[in-house]
């Protein structure tokens, strides 16, 4: 019976373990990019995180960083029906946002672009269903605590910032402002891996502030 509960508690430390490792490659990704890009590249902020894939100094950060998600996605199975399909979809979305970028600044769209646009959709939207629909339940095995209500809002915050910034950015892509602004798709990008980043490190039992 011991040998059980340990093993038990080793699953639930990997777990919570993989969750975080997920949402701290999530967070790091946009500073990253704009820290390597200044300090051995070129100064300033792209248009997009996915332009960083023509940077010669951070795309191998960016394509790393993409498949080392979709490999993390692909394995995590969750509590809910729709967890395992969700995880196996956005590891497909990630690894295709990952090898069919954007077209090159100032150049026409290639085929591939379009493959990379349906490919970040789709992983966006695989990601907000793991804020609205998955994390606000109740782990398997587990108890509710006080302060689960406090973490769901958090949850459900992150997942509609995800859907919010998507939305932008296909709005925006019909209709771009006449704004001498350049890289607002970088920054709607960020907001939605910073939210996605954060509900998973937030999941994974970090910010000890609103565990418990």
């Amino acid at each position: 019976m011991p040998e059980t509960q340990n093993s038990d508690s080793n699953y639930l430390i990997s777990y919570r373990a993989l969750r975080r490792a997920i949402g701290m490659i999530g967070i790091a990704l946009p500073i990253v990019l704009v820290f390597g890009e200044n300090q051995f590249g070129k100064p300033g902020i792209l248009d997009s995180i996915s332009s960083y894939y023509w940077s010669d100094s951070m795309r191998d950060v960016l394509v790393g960083s993409l498949c080392a998600i979709g490999v993390f996605l692909g394995a995590y199975r969750g509590d809910r029906d729709l967890d395992v399909p969700a995880g196996r979809l956005a590891c497909i979305f990630a690894i295709g946002v990952a090898l069919f970028p954007c077209s090159k600044p100032l150049e026409p769209r290639a085929w591939y672009n379009y493959v990379h646009y349906i490919s970040a959709a789709g992983l966006f939207l695989s990601l907000a269903y793991f804020c609205l629909f998955s994390f606000t339940k109740q782990d398997t095995g587990t108890d509710p605590t006080p302060k689960k209500p406090l973490r769901n809002r958090v949850y459900v915050t992150c997942g509609v910032i995800i859907l919010i910034c998507i939305a932008a950015i296909a709005i925006l892509g019909i209709f771009p402002p006449e704004s001498s602004v350049k890289n607002y798709v970088f920054w709607l990008e960020a907001s939605a891996i910073w939210a996605f980043g954060w509900s998973w490190y937030i999941k994974g039992k970090g910010l000890g502030i609103i565990q418990g």
